[in-house]
């Protein structure tokens, strides 16, 4: 373990405060080896590019029926980065960001791991990037690795930062799951779906979102609806039918599993019930476009309906239906009767449980890996933690190829002002007007942006044409990639007219309430006496 300087070889007692004193990831006071409690989510932060471009308009510059994207779709705008950005300044934003805002210093962290599809190196690994935010905290103690498998890789490195926790390879530190991706198509009908952005999620015991434990319902199955495999190129090989095929499927298979686990799980406990929609207090999907939500939710109301053994046909949600008992799942894909018909039915249901989770998804675009944790920073961004507490919540993860889940988290009962759910809430109540702070900027622009990506993608010698000016604060970005293609970075001040950051330090001016460590607290890091130069780093030799 490490003491709070993150020398080696001292290890903590837990502290004997007692247990209402005690912050999220806190150990039990008396230290015994019991199974972490309430393993999750403490603190999540959520970063996406400060431009974006209108869907309206997009409609418009390419030529298409007005609505095709907005209400075909369900999107309204798109977020998208120019070439000063990549994959790792994404994550470097996001992971300073998250430490900045908790008041955490980098040697609190035992585990990061990286779920990502942008691939800029076969070789070196976002995370190996992301390291240099610690040297300043001399912990390179840091499990963990990159994830890629389409949009699920930030699912299965949060499973595995979970996983960590619960284990015996548990030292007793936060775990950092990072899922970042920059999503962007070749002209044609699939280029509205774009996106951009990253996620950090600390994970830790005494969390105001923990893990439903042996509630994860899986499906995995080969398939190419959607694949990379040219190497030199950003844009994907999408079968957009089948994408959906297997999307679908994979809820359906998915829900299933989880439903006949829980339902174990209720007999063991002596409860004789039936699981429903009804049973999740909101349920957030992977979101590719907003519309194909609306639909996943209407979807599992299907699902219920055929699994009833004796659904009321003539009152409640399923009033109506009587006319698709025998459907059979397979053959309803592309129902459109079907699907008209469960989407009417749902309407109430998805306006109550799934609709306010579309924020970030309909403002932003598809962000692949974070997207379904985007939908998560939504809801939690729109309710109180009155609302929240205690609700159970369902996430769909999905990524192509073709690998999903459904899992759920509890909320905490634990409403109170201070408590670790209002916390999470506060952080992220300015999340509707960070989007609303960004700023439009015609088609045009946003198809030339495109372009230069396209021509300069993996070049080398490369200076980056993009404004930085035109960046959010404190966000970190590309400024060259050498003839070796190592590629350096420095980061835009927090504030106009103050100095940068020096790399790994928290600056107590900028800092939210600190998180104490799971096993001991330990104090922030002092603040940097250093000049004003701007801060620069690598993924090279540094």
């Amino acid at each position: 373990m490490y003491s709070a300087l993150g020398k080696k070889g001292v290890v903590y007692r837990p502290l004997t405060t007692s247990s209402s004193c005690r912050m999220p990831g806190s150990v039990p006071a008396n230290g015994e080896a019991t199974w972490p409690k309430d393993v999750g989510v403490i603190a999540l932060e959520i970063y996406f590019p400060s431009q974006y471009v209108d869907q309206a308009e997009l409609e418009q510059f390419d030529g298409v029926s007005a609505g095709k994207y907005t209400v075909g779709l369900g999107q309204a705008r798109m977020g998208f980065c120019s070439d000063c950005e990549d994959i790792n300044s994404l994550c470097l934003t996001v992971v300073q960001r998250v430490m900045e805002r908790n008041g955490l210093s980098y040697d609190q962290v035992g585990r990061l791991e990286v779920g990502t599809e942008t691939i800029i190196d076969k070789s070196k690994s976002v995370k190996t990037v992301v390291m240099q935010l610690f040297e300043e905290s001399g912990n390179t103690d840091v499990e963990g690795i990159d994830t890629t498998n389409a949009c699920y890789g930030g699912t299965a490195a949060l499973f595995n930062a979970v996983n960590w926790v619960e284990s015996s390879s548990w030292d007793g530190r936060y775990a950092l799951v990072v899922a970042g991706d920059i999503a962007v198509y070749a002209t044609g009908s699939a280029r509205p779906t774009g996106g951009a952005g990253a996620i950090a999620m600390l994970v830790g015991p005494n969390a105001p979102l923990a893990f439903d434990r042996g509630l994860r319902g899986t499906h995995m199955q080969h398939a190419y609806d959607f694949y990379k495999p040219d190497m030199v190129s950003e844009y994907p090989v999408v079968d957009g039918k089948l994408s959906i095929q297997c999307y679908l499927s994979a809820l359906d298979r998915c829900y299933s599993v989880y439903r006949n686990k829980i339902h174990a799980q209720w007999q063991r406990e002596g409860a004789d019930r039936r699981f429903s929609l009804e049973d999740f207090g909101y349920m957030v999907f992977h979101s590719p476009y907003c519309k194909l939500v609306q639909k996943s939710l209407a979807r599992l109301m299907l699902n219920d309906f055929l699994s009833d053994a004796s659904p009321n046909t003539e009152t409640g949600p399923f009033s109506g239906l009587e006319a698709f008992r025998d459907v059979k799942p397979e053959e309803t894909y592309f129902d459109r009767d079907v699907e008209k018909a469960f989407l009417k039915a749902s309407t109430e249901m998805y306006n109550q449980k799934t609709k306010t989770s579309l924020l970030v998804s309909s403002q932003n675009g598809n962000m692949y890996t974070p997207s379904v944790y985007g939908c998560l920073a939504s809801v939690l961004a729109q309710h109180t933690p009155q609302d929240l507490a205690g609700q159970r919540i369902g996430l769909f993860s999905y990524g192509s190829g073709f690998a999903a889940t459904l899992y759920s988290l509890r909320v905490s009962q634990d409403a109170t002002p201070g408590s670790a759910l209002d916390k999470l809430c506060a952080s992220l109540f300015d999340l509707k007007n960070r989007l609303d702070s960004r700023r439009k900027v015609s088609p045009a622009v946003f198809a030339d942006n495109l372009m230069l990506r396209e021509k300069t993608h993996h070049l080398a010698p490369y200076v980056p044409q993009g404004s930085v000016e035109d960046l959010f604060p404190g966000t970190w970005y590309l400024t060259r990639v050498d003839e070796k293609h190592r590629r350096e970075y420095a980061r835009r001040p927090l504030y106009d007219g103050c100095r940068p950051l020096e790399v790994g330090v928290v600056n107590a001016t900028t800092a939210s309430e600190h998180i104490p460590s799971p096993v001991k607290k330990m104090p922030r890091m002092p603040a940097s006496t250093a000049g004003p130069e701007t801060v620069t780093i690598s993924n090279g030799d540094h």
